[in-house]
């Protein structure tokens, strides 16, 4: 049997010694099981709050109408574009580690998959607000839906052009939904089974009917499978239409065909520093370092530091198509972005999406939890400034000189892009109170093949090799989870 254990030079994907299967249920579900700690309550505080200035904002603008954001003749899009597209992209981290994670059968996912795809359906619905307030007339908000035509034509109405965003959102936001919700029910029919009085009786309901017989975990893993090749094409479709908005358009900067590769690498380079950001606190206040290790965050970062070059490349890339087009309206674009009265967001938005994920390379702090919690919300600002330059900068100065102009936002700009953070947060800090933030199931499936004490087995039966045992060993002191006390002694 020896021939079927996991190579140990493998980093482990759960710390700690003597675990058992009962252990990781209730170390997981005990956020869920108990009552919220003092952390969680200052958290969801705070997001209340935020989500209350959204609510505010949103309903000043209805109420008001779109000129109460700082919109004029000639930007007619802002911050509204900029957090709809930021709000999107955010939302590809967590489809691209279930479903394509899950294709290579790459069971580091098995821990952050679940936070993660809780984060992009909240994220995508924070988007789909965006669509709703930046049409001015929430009213008439069915046009985006391809209803058809009430006046005697055979066709369907297509009455407004983000009907494209419709359809990638809606499409996006139902399939990432389905696969979330068929990846709980292993881990909702526990709380089920653990639950008594009402919590049991719901719980039962949304469990539909889980039994965890053989034939059942066949299925599960089989429309798993289905619903990833069907999500991965999503994670390349629908940042592509999105950018799409911007390409068919001919202003200068926008009407480009990089647009779609480059949306979609800002997309996934955004949505796993968001994770970042979430699991690095949620490990820490909920006491799971032994399930999100080291090496699940220094995979992470290693999946930023290549998405953040193909950003940088992609970024000269525009420079050298202006430059070459000879056409100069393009050149002036991007003259203006880099020297004109908006170059500092642009110069933040270079520093933070290209200069500082190179810092990554070093080892150091790669795999030091401060400074890679830093990094990753510098990442988030710099792409929500590389939106606000795309879209600000090749608005405010364009054909006409006549009509150019300066862009300030009002506080109700900041109010719904701010809110919507205060909605992301609500909405994820209450996923953490109701359901287990890591997959319980996918957990224990690596527990006996991936996990330190699988591997101090091996280590104390004495047939592996002695230099392969060293380097496994020197590869753990970057882990804060292990007692490397323990390994002193082999």
């Amino acid at each position: 049997m020896a021939g079927h254990n996991e190579s140990i030079l493998r980093e482990p994907l759960i710390t700690g010694q003597n675990i058992t299967y009962a252990q990781i249920t209730e170390e997981i579900l005990s956020p869920v099981e108990n009552k919220p700690n003092k952390a969680w309550w200052i958290g969801f505080i705070l997001a209340l709050c935020g989500a209350t200035l959204w609510i505010v904002s949103v309903g000043y603008t209805f109420w008001f109408g779109i000129g109460a954001w700082g919109l004029n003749k000639t930007v007619g899009w802002a911050w509204d574009i900029t957090g709809f597209v930021w709000w999107v992209g955010i939302g590809h981290a967590g489809t691209l580690i279930s479903a394509v994670l899950l294709l290579f059968r790459q069971n580091w996912r098995n821990s952050i998959n679940r936070s993660a795809e809780a984060m992009t359906i909240f994220a995508v619905i924070c988007a789909a607000t965006y669509v709703v307030s930046h049409m001015g007339r929430p009213w008439l908000a069915y046009w985006v839906l391809p209803l058809p035509n009430q006046f005697g034509s055979l066709w369907v109405n297509f009455n407004s052009p983000l009907v494209w965003d419709m359809f990638a959102i809606s499409t996006y936001f139902s399939v990432s939904l389905l696969f979330w919700y068929t990846g709980l029910l292993p881990d909702i029919a526990t709380i089920r089974d653990r639950a008594t009085g009402v919590r049991k009786k719901v719980y039962t309901i949304f469990s539909f009917g889980w039994t965890g017989s053989v034939k059942t975990w066949q299925r599960f893993e089989a429309v798993s499978l289905i619903l990833a090749g069907i999500s991965t094409p999503l994670v390349l479709s629908v940042h592509t239409i999105v950018s799409m908005d911007f390409a068919t358009s001919v202003i200068p900067g926008w009407h480009t065909t990089i647009f779609p590769p480059y949306f979609v690498a800002g997309a996934i380079f955004s949505g796993f520093a968001m994770v970042l950001t979430l699991l690095l606190v949620v490990r820490k206040v909920l006491g799971l370092e032994n399930y999100i290790t080291m090496f699940h965050i220094e995979s992470m970062n290693k999946i930023i530091i290549l998405t953040g070059s193909i950003v940088g490349v992609a970024y000269l890339t525009e420079l050298f198509i202006a430059w070459y087009s000879g056409s100069q309206y393009e050149m002036y674009a991007f003259q203006n972005r880099i020297s004109g009265p908006f170059a500092w967001s642009y110069w933040l938005m270079m520093t933070c999406n290209v200069i500082s994920p190179q810092l990554l390379w070093f080892k150091k702090i790669r795999t030091n939890i401060a400074a890679t919690w830093v990094l990753s919300i510098v990442v988030n600002i710099g792409m929500w400034f590389e939106r606000f330059v795309i879209i600000v900068t090749s608005l405010h100065r364009d054909y006409l000189p006549s009509s150019w102009t300066m862009f300030s936002p009002t506080w109700v700009d900041v109010g719904v892009f701010v809110g919507s953070i205060g909605v992301f947060f609500t909405l994820f800090l209450l996923f953490l109170r109701v359901l287990p933030s890591i997959a319980i199931a996918e957990v224990k499936m690596i527990l006996k093949s991936s996990s330190e004490q699988s591997k101090m087995k091996l280590i104390k039966e004495g047939n592996l090799d002695k230099e392969q045992v060293q380097e496994y060993i020197e590869s753990l002191e970057k882990f804060d989870s292990v007692k490397q006390e323990e390994y002193a002694k082999i």
